[in-house]
């Protein structure tokens, strides 16, 4: 017997609430433009795509902090908002540590942040070109994080139309176990 709850909880056709039924779900796109990479190769682009959004995204919200520290918070809301984007980077660069960074191709330089942090050469008045400056900076941190969004997404795009052609590939990215050694004791 169904309970209320679970009654409330299911969809027509025994689906529960929530979950497109597998009919009813797109099928998933190709990417011709990464059909030349190999399954590991792809798994690696995307992971690049990933370490190098998160870097811009980083980089990005610096950028802001910086600017609401000139233009608009007081210093306490500003320094606050800097602190916690500071605070998430570290959560980001514990859970990355371990992976090798490499620039995607075609990836361009972040802006010359060092001359947008130097302010020994401002004079009073100069703050307005200060601004410019950074805001030119997040835009172009932005464009590029956007860019970066699309081919994240046909990637990932890609590894499904994969998966879902050969649903055994998505078995090799699962950690394999370690084999046996002598006696049927498995290495440490």
């Amino acid at each position: 017997m169904i309970s209320t709850q679970d009654q409330s909880d299911a969809a027509p056709g025994g689906a529960k609430a929530g979950r497109t039924p597998a009919r009813a779900r797109p099928v998933p796109q190709r990417a011709p433009e990464l059909a030349h990479l190999s399954l590991a190769e792809l798994r690696d682009y995307r992971q690049e795509l990933v370490t190098e959004e998160i870097r811009v995204s980083y980089w990005r919200r610096i950028l802001q902090a910086r600017l609401d520290l000139i233009i608009g918070d007081d210093d306490a809301t500003a320094l606050k908002r800097l602190g916690a984007v500071l605070t998430e980077h570290e959560i980001y660069s514990r859970r990355l540590a371990v992976q090798a960074v490499h620039v995607p191709g075609g990836a361009p330089p972040l802006p010359d942040l060092a001359a947008l942090w130097d302010t020994s050469t401002l004079r009073d008045g100069d703050e307005g070109v200060l601004v410019t400056s950074l805001a030119d900076a997040e835009h172009q941190l932005s464009e590029y994080r956007r860019s970066l969004h699309l081919r994240l997404d046909a990637a990932t795009g890609e590894l499904i139309a994969r998966y879902h052609d050969e649903p055994s590939l998505a078995l090799s990215a699962l950690p394999r176990r370690p084999k046996a050694g002598p006696e049927g004791v498995h290495p440490a």
